[in-house]
C-alpha cells in the first residue's frame, strides 16, 4: 500500500508545485484530479498554467466529486494520485445547491459537511484499494482573520475540519511558506 501524502499552505505559497515535484519521482504512472471549475476568464487562465507546469504524460481527471467511482476504472488505477485541490472540491460540492447561506439552519449545514467526508473518506478508501500513494494539496484557510459572513466561515470551518482529518490520515505532511515545504509529519 502507498502513503498518504498532504501538502498544505496558503495561496501561492507553492504547495502544488512541490506536490507535483513528489509525483514526478514516480515517472509515468500518475494520475492528476483537478477540482478546479473554470468559470470566469481568471480562473480559465491559473488552469491552462496548472496544465502546462505538469508533464503532458500524466493522466489528467477534471472532477472533484464521485471520484471513488472514477477511481475504480482501471484507467485511473495508478501507482500516485495527486489531487489539486481538496479545499476547491470542499467549495464545489457546498455550492452545489443554491442555498442562502445566512438563514441555513444548523442540520442543513451539519448535512452539507456530512456529505463532503462522505466523499473524501469514500476515496480515501479506494486509494488504499488500489494501493496507491495518494497526494493532497489543500489550503491552510484559518490563519487570516475571521470572514464577515456565514458562507466564508462554514468554508473555514469545513476545510479546517477536512484538513484535520486529512493530516490524521497521512503518513507525511508538508506545509509550504514562500516556496519552501516544511515537513511537519512523518
Amino acid at each position: 500500500m502507498g502513503e498518504i501524502i498532504l501538502v498544505t499552505g496558503g495561496s501561492r505559497s507553492g504547495k502544488s508545485s512541490f506536490a507535483e515535484s513528489i509525483a514526478k519521482k514516480y515517472k509515468n504512472d500518475v494520475l492528476y484530479i483537478a477540482t478546479s471549475i473554470p468559470f470566469d476568464e481568471e480562473m480559465k487562465e491559473r488552469v491552462k498554467k496548472h496544465r502546462i507546469q505538469r508533464p503532458s504524460h500524466w493522466n489528467t481527471l477534471e472532477a472533484y466529486k464521485d471520484l471513488d467511482i472514477h477511481l475504480k476504472k482501471s484507467k485511473n488505477k495508478k501507482e500516485i494520485v495527486l489531487i489539486d485541490c481538496i479545499t476547491l472540491m470542499v467549495s464545489n460540492i457546498m455550492l452545489e445547491e443554491n442555498l442562502d447561506w445566512e438563514s441555513l439552519n444548523e442540520n442543513e449545514a451539519i448535512n452539507i459537511e456530512k456529505r463532503i467526508v462522505e466523499q473524501l473518506e469514500k476515496l480515501l478508501d479506494v486509494i488504499k484499494e488500489n494501493g496507491s500513494t495518494f497526494i493532497a494539496v489543500t489550503n491552510e484557510v484559518g490563519m487570516g482573520i475571521i470572514p464577515p459572513n456565514r458562507l466564508s466561515r462554514m468554508f473555514g470551518d469545513i476545510a479546517g475540519r477536512v484538513n484535520q482529518k486529512l493530516s490524521k490520515k497521512a503518513d507525511r505532511v508538508y506545509f509550504c511558506v514562500s516556496g519552501i515545504p516544511i515537513k511537519i509529519k512523518g
